[in-house]
């Protein structure tokens, strides 16, 4: 009898002292999440991910190495035409044939704008960001700079861009162009652009262009008519396929290859961050997702 208590006894105090240790490992791998998740091994040869609350980095890899930025060029040039002193998101611009020319010339992404027609301003700018609309951008920068001629225009259009660029203290940044077709001195790095966008999503036209997966603009035609163009749809297939997205820009090119900004909210946190040079359209999303599932982890 006592044989049998003691060996209860014996089996009780080991099933206790397993217990105890499973609940003691499980409290440690609860206790530091974040520390125990590992960094995750992305395609894009550069990567940036930060807290958009406090500017914390959350990932890098080669963050501060300059690269071809493709369309991601392109929320620089929304955030120089949101910034203009009295703004009229309704001010019209009439498309010219040099914009259709330029598309046509270089083979570039389109709103398929119409030559004559007049457009608004906030048209453009999701003609721009949804697209990525070269014509549309040629249309802003024409618009937005300053000088007589379309080519002085431009020019000061693609300084303004420079000039904030600077503003914000990016020292690896620079445009040579309205859209992401440089002349070989277009370039930026992921943490700079991730950086860009953050600024830009404070603006709140800019919020809202940029979480809008497809648009419908409404022109007026060289009669007067009404024309009712061809959805816009933006190419961010994140905002499909992550929950929680908000935005931001796609970009690609022979140099750039594949180039995604991004931005995601989740239980009120929001984490935004760069991949550049990619392998594919695909991957590119892939490599957005695991680092902002990384980022989230981490804040």
């Amino acid at each position: 009898m006592k044989l049998d208590i003691q060996g209860i006894r014996l089996r009780r105090a080991v099933g206790a002292a397993m217990t105890t240790g499973a609940v003691l490992a499980s409290g440690a791998l609860y206790a530091a999440p974040a520390q125990a998740a590992t960094a995750p091994t992305i395609v894009a040869k550069g990567g940036y991910v930060m807290n958009n609350a406090n500017g914390k980095s959350l990932y890098t890899k080669a963050a501060d190495t300059r690269r071809s930025t493709g369309s991601t060029t392109k929320i620089m040039t929304a955030k120089v035409v949101l910034a203009q002193k009295n703004l009229n998101l309704d001010a019209k611009v009439t498309i010219q044939m040099a914009y259709s020319d330029y598309i046509v010339k270089n083979n570039a992404s389109s709103a398929r704008l119409i030559v004559g027609d007049k457009v608004t301003v906030r048209q453009l700018l999701y003609g721009l960001m949804l697209p990525s609309g070269c014509d549309a951008a040629y249309a802003l920068a024409d618009k937005f700079g300053t000088g007589t001629t379309r080519s002085a225009r431009v020019k000061s259009f693609i300084g303004k861009m420079n000039a904030e660029a600077k503003k914000m203290g990016l020292k690896n940044t620079h445009f040579d162009s309205f859209d992401g077709i440089g002349k070989g001195k277009n370039y930026s790095t992921p943490r700079d652009l991730t950086k860009i966008a953050s600024s830009a999503m404070k603006n709140s036209t800019f919020r809202s262009i940029v979480k809008t997966k497809k648009y419908t603009a409404k022109t007026i035609t060289k009669t007067g008519s009404t024309r009712t163009m061809a959805p816009w749809t933006n190419t961010n297939t994140l905002l499909s396929n992550y929950s929680g997205t908000i935005g931001v820009k796609t970009g690609s090119g022979p140099e750039a290859k594949y180039c995604l900004v991004f931005a995601a909210t989740r239980n009120g946190k929001t984490v935004i961050g760069t991949v550049l040079a990619s392998s594919s359209a695909a991957q590119r999303e892939k490599d957005a997702k695991k680092l902002l599932g990384y980022g989230f982890g981490k804040i």
